[in-house]
């Protein structure tokens, strides 16, 4: 399928699930993540859920990240050249929603992309090559592109893997892994 036609489904697969099973599935990804050798790294980059989108709970991912005292990197959306800027989360962080409902950072301490070790990377949809399908602004390829070639790129999706992503642009950033309820994918 087109990437197109991917965010169409997947956005009205996630219409579909209600707070219970968002909650349920968000957990099993968490505990799935327990499974991965990731943890002996100092930065991660963690997307703050947009509830309005129906995205992941990252609650469960920020406690597990907080219990093993990692430097927890979060987002702020610059819609007039589609980048992020990172901060490091902090007690004093105060978060504020965009105009996008994106809880972000009001501001704090910068934290440089190449600093970042592992990247939890929000998307719709992820094929069988570790292809992703996002909501097609480009920031997190535009993040990724700037991340240390050895960063960590893990998806999170409530759904499991399409076969193909048809229209793969080369400026799009593949996933190192893709962690569902049920499945954890490496590529």
């Amino acid at each position: 399928m087109k990437k197109a036609d991917l965010r169409l489904k997947y956005k009205a697969l996630r219409a579909l699930l209600s707070h219970t099973e968002i909650d349920d599935h968000s957990l099993a990804i968490a505990n799935q993540l327990l499974k991965l050798t990731i943890w002996d790294y100092n930065f991660y980059h963690l997307f703050l859920t947009i509830e309005t989108q129906q995205e992941i709970n990252t609650d469960y991912i920020l406690n597990i990240l907080s219990g093993k005292d990692k430097n927890i990197v979060i987002s702020k959306s610059n819609f007039s050249n589609n980048t992020l800027s990172n901060f490091l989360l902090t007690d004093a962080t105060t978060l504020k929603l965009s105009t996008y409902n994106i809880p972000e950072p009001i501001d704090g301490i910068p934290i440089a992309n190449t600093s970042i070790d592992v990247v939890f990377v929000p998307l719709l949809a992820f094929d069988l090559k570790g292809n992703r399908v996002g909501y097609g602004k480009g920031f997190y390829d535009n993040f990724l592109a700037d991340c240390k070639p050895e960063t960590i790129k893990i998806g999170l999706s409530f759904f499991e893997a399409e076969a193909e992503i048809e229209d793969v642009y080369k400026d799009d950033i593949s996933l190192d892994y893709c962690v569902t309820p049920k499945t954890i994918y490496e590529f």
